[in-house]
């Protein structure tokens, strides 16, 4: 079970933090900042990439856009979305409770530059019900995330 994998990757790595676990759906960026009382920004999406034949994790703001040019100029490729099948083989996480914690596979885990933009960030936590709340440099360190710069202004 994918929010089982992601406490287990907590009670290792960072026991100190909770995961928070809510009765209605945090599946979409702005179901959960409703739910958590936070901007949709504040929201950490992880997007599901295939980048010629690597999968990577993208982290970015829940109101920021990828920008196709700036991702191929990062990645050195054009990249194209897992499909829903594809994203549970590869991380064990369903569409909604993406994240780069607890992952099936080992990954590739980028973060945008645009989560900076926050003290603290709700990513998911491997169910469309649940969150951590982390700082978006714990939340590199922890996953061994690169920063880049791939997301439009807004």
């Amino acid at each position: 079970m994918s929010l089982e994998s992601v406490r287990q990757f907590f009670a290792e790595h960072a026991p100190e933090i909770e995961i928070i676990e809510l009765a209605e759906s945090t599946a979409t960026v702005e179901l959960a900042a409703r739910a958590h009382g936070v901007t949709p920004g504040q929201i950490a999406k992880t997007l599901s990439l295939k980048v010629k034949d690597e999968v990577v994790l993208i982290v970015t703001r829940g109101d920021a856009r990828l920008d196709n040019r700036k991702l191929k100029a990062a990645l050195g490729a054009k990249a194209r979305m897992l499909s829903v099948d594809e994203v549970i083989n590869w991380t064990g996480h369903p569409v909604g409770g993406v994240c780069p914690f607890g992952l099936e596979n080992p990954l590739t885990v980028y973060c945008d530059v645009s989560l900076r933009s926050f003290d603290e960030v709700l990513p998911a936590a491997g169910a469309i019900h649940s969150a951590v709340r982390i700082s978006p440099q714990q939340m590199a360190e922890l996953t061994a995330a690169r920063w880049i710069d791939v997301c439009e202004a807004r």
